[in-house]
């Protein structure tokens, strides 16, 4: 993992080079109080302050000097990937951001700027997953941001640190990333925490986790099905849940996906990365909370032992399953984790799930469909997500196309087959396993970047993770 704490430190007035953040609304006020020559060269490359994550580096009064201009949506609101560019681009040393933008408004003095949420983006800019590259990896030096505030370097160091796991779980190949891999992922975050670990598999997984050992078994005996619970803190702190699809591969099963379709399946499990990773940043917090993380671990495979379409299963909730479609696996792992998080009476829970292609569909890849079954939840979550600048979009439990799961044969189907509204159906599939009384959102996430950008590569990538940390610090800081 990369050092993330040797990139944001406390600034105690050593040397660094400045950091001029600008927007449309302040560039030309700025420029103003530039030297003649500096002015000079930023006409002579045509520096446009519309253009975001543009930035310059303006020569000093001695050799070796210089500072560096940037170009932001909102000089004075800065977000969590507008100095990405930066630090993935400029040459390694010490930096720190000057107050230019409150300057130029007249609002305040001349003073130094703090990075707040973009030191975020400027720390995983600078992290490279390189575990299968072969020969030394490239050493461009650090680049080190400094900050006065000092008392939040340790929150985003930590934030930092969350989303680095959940883009290197996903990346990682599924040879290495099976069921066995996510039970010792999660046995090393107990070490760290001084928790507790249970892990349920072979015959007592079919008789108490029946619809999360029919999905896993097809998988050879190396790579089995299991659930694989951690319990953390007080036993009279506010219990907490979170519940992770742990997917390690999804060839569809007998319903087997197209080449195209199976690419990517690697990710399957990323519903389980960010909760892993959320339990990461709740421990590290210390949250006043009663943890309980539920990862039902899988590998959906083709083999002579694998479920079947037109299967019944039961769950364990007592619930008969019909199955429709055995590459709608997820949902149904995701019933019998559920169903026990449910048993300890949490007062919330939220899953994360890579689970329907519909959710991209209708969202695309950047927006996490979440759902929830209490309004006040759901605000909650809603104003967290723009506190956190992680964008998700609610979506609704709509009860009246709950008759689109029906079955003939048992007490519903695990799969519609109507085109339409998939990630509500498969939400309400969810639902049947979650107590009414239990505040529970569900999210629906692509968890990876097809595209880079600046301090988001190409690859595995975190949605919703800060949106739902930040809604338990709201919630359970101030206890």
């Amino acid at each position: 993992m990369t050092d993330f704490p040797t990139l944001l430190q406390p600034d105690r007035g050593e040397p660094a080079r400045l950091i001029h953040v600008v927007d449309n609304d302040t560039f030309s006020v700025w420029a103003k109080t530039q030297s003649p020559s500096r002015q000079t060269m930023l006409q002579a490359i045509r520096f446009d302050a519309t253009s975001v994550f543009q930035f310059a580096i303006l020569p000093g009064k001695k050799d070796g000097e210089f500072d560096v201009v940037t170009c932001v949506d909102k000089a004075d609101s800065l977000s969590p990937w507008c100095l990405a560019k930066l630090g993935e681009s400029l040459p390694a040393g010490k930096y720190r951001i000057d107050g230019g933008a409150q300057s130029v408004r007249g609002t305040d003095e001349h003073r130094h700027g703090e990075p707040g949420l973009a030191a975020l983006g400027w720390m995983l800019s600078q992290h490279r997953f390189t575990r299968y590259k072969s020969g030394p990896a490239e050493d461009r030096g650090a680049r080190v941001l400094l900050t006065g505030d000092a008392a939040a370097i340790d929150g985003l160091v930590r934030l930092a640190d969350a989303t680095a796991l959940v883009r290197d779980m996903v990346d990682t190949p599924a040879s290495d990333m099976g069921p066995a891999d996510l039970e010792t992922a999660v046995r090393d975050l107990a070490k760290s925490g001084h928790a507790k670990v249970e892990v349920t598999h072979g015959d007592a997984l079919a008789k108490g986790y029946p619809m999360i050992f029919a999905v896993g078994a097809g998988a050879s005996r190396d790579r089995a099905p299991r659930l694989i619970e951690l319990v953390w803190g007080k036993e009279d702190s506010p219990r907490v849940a979170l519940i992770g699809k742990g997917v390690c591969f999804d060839s569809g099963g007998l319903d087997i996906k197209p080449a195209s379709g199976m690419r990517l399946m690697k990710k399957d499990m990323g519903g389980a990365a960010h909760a892993i990773a959320l339990a990461r940043l709740i421990i590290g917090a210390r949250l006043p909370v009663r943890l309980h993380l539920l990862v039902a671990a899988v590998e959906n495979s083709v083999s002579a032992t694998a479920f079947r379409p037109g299967d019944i299963i039961a769950s364990r909730k007592g619930v008969s399953v019909e199955v429709d479609n055995t590459d709608a696996e997820g949902r149904l792992v995701l019933g019998d984790a559920l169903t026990r998080a449910g048993e300890e009476k949490p007062e919330l829970m939220i899953d994360f799930a890579t689970l329907t292609g519909a959710a991209r569909v209708a969202l695309g890849p950047d927006l996490p469909a979440m759902f929830a079954n209490d309004e006040g939840l759901a605000a909650d979550l809603v104003a967290a997500a723009a506190t956190a600048h992680d964008p998700l979009w609610r979506m609704p439990l709509w009860d009246g196309y709950d008759d689109m799961l029906r079955s003939d044969l048992a007490d519903l189907a695990n799969s519609s087959d109507s085109p339409f509204a998939g990630s509500i159906t498969a939400a309400l599939f969810l639902r049947r396993f979650v107590d009414s009384g239990t505040p529970w959102a569900h999210f629906d996430t692509f968890a990876w970047a097809p595209s880079a950008k600046p301090g988001r590569p190409k690859g595995g990538a975190a949605m919703g993770l800060r949106a739902s940390f930040q809604l338990l610090e709201n919630l359970y800081r101030a206890r």
